[in-house]
């Protein structure tokens, strides 16, 4: 297949792009660079400079590429995903994400091209009143972040639905680790996820950690979250594409551990491996006590399974922060 990876600069998209690469596809990358870094690109992958929100960008690409060879299938990985940010910034968060989103589906009805992986989140369940959460499960966000990426779901079904494409939405959570080659990883300066501000806590990158809130009706007082590494996301988005271009037909999966950890649990994880210096602060708005999501689904019809295990996520991110921290 020839994939067109939109994001492919960034922590998940350039995991994506190494599978796709190692299962022998042809990759464009295109990324504004915002938040990704064009030395996590593959060196096998077509890098393209372009923002998703600015149409006439979209479409000088599609139109260079597929004047060569058309795109079997789109992957989108670029949205702003921080909750508590999403909370002060609806407007920045609606614009890039679904606006963004809206400009994708234009260019690609434009140039005929069918298939579309998109990565969304199980912050579109909200505080969930199940777990875990199934693909049925009532969607109710409660952040701008997570309303964001709903609407782009309903809007992609609605697209696919008028000119006969196909998508593969994958909703999921708290993704960690890093590659086993430890050529790319979560490198960032602003880190938001508890993995690996724990590992930069341990490492003594930073002086302390906070662990928003332990007054959840959880079994510690601490957030529960599903934890995925990053590998066996990319994974499986590679397994999505394959299914709706071979299949012709559409697909929406959870993908996680179906196991979920508390905050301190993670945190004595860590530990394991070296002391993480950590404090207890107030709740984070927008934050529910527990999501879990049930990968039942993307196993039986993808025969998805994930390979690395919590400490499997704290190892490589580890190993990788070593590397690249110097």
């Amino acid at each position: 297949m020839k994939v067109c990876v939109i994001g492919g600069a960034g922590y998940i998209g350039s995991h994506a792009v190494y599978e796709l690469i190692r299962d022998k596809h042809e990759v464009v990358v295109i990324d504004n660079l915002s938040t990704g870094d064009k030395k996590f690109v593959h060196k096998d992958a077509k890098f393209y400079l372009g923002d998703i929100t600015k149409e006439n960008e979209l479409d000088k690409i599609f139109k260079e590429e597929c004047r060569i060879k058309p795109f079997d299938v789109v992957m989108h990985f670029a949205a702003k995903l921080i909750v508590p940010e999403s909370m002060e910034m609806p407007l920045e968060y609606y614009h890039n994400n679904v606006e963004g989103v809206r400009l994708m589906l234009k260019t690609m009805v434009n140039y005929n091209i069918k298939n579309i992986i998109f990565s969304s989140t199980a912050a579109v369940y909200g505080n969930a009143s199940e777990e875990p959460c199934t693909e049925e499960s009532l969607t109710n966000p409660e952040s701008p972040y997570g309303d964001s990426k709903l609407a782009c779901e309903k809007l992609i079904k609605w697209v696919c639905k008028r000119y006969d494409m196909n998508y593969c939405i994958f909703r999921y959570f708290n993704v960690a680790g890093a590659d086993e080659s430890l050529e790319i990883g979560l490198l960032k300066d602003n880190l938001t996820h508890l993995i690996p501000i724990a590992v930069q806590t341990a490492l003594g990158l930073r002086e302390k950690m906070v662990v928003f809130g332990e007054d959840y009706d959880t079994r510690d007082g601490s957030c529960i979250r599903d934890y995925i590494h990053v590998s066996d996301l990319a994974k499986a988005h590679v397994l999505g594409a394959k299914y709706i271009f071979e299949n012709n037909k559409s697909i929406l999966c959870n993908l996680g551990s179906n196991k979920g950890y508390t905050v301190k649990e993670v945190i004595k994880e860590v530990e394991k491996f070296m002391p993480v210096n950590y404090e207890i602060g107030p709740r984070r708005p927008g934050d529910p006590a527990v999501v879990l999501a049930s990968n039942q689904k993307a196993k039986e019809i993808l025969g998805w399974n994930p390979i690395y295990n919590l400490e499997d996520m704290i190892r490589t991110d580890l190993e990788f922060r070593k590397k690249h921290s110097k």
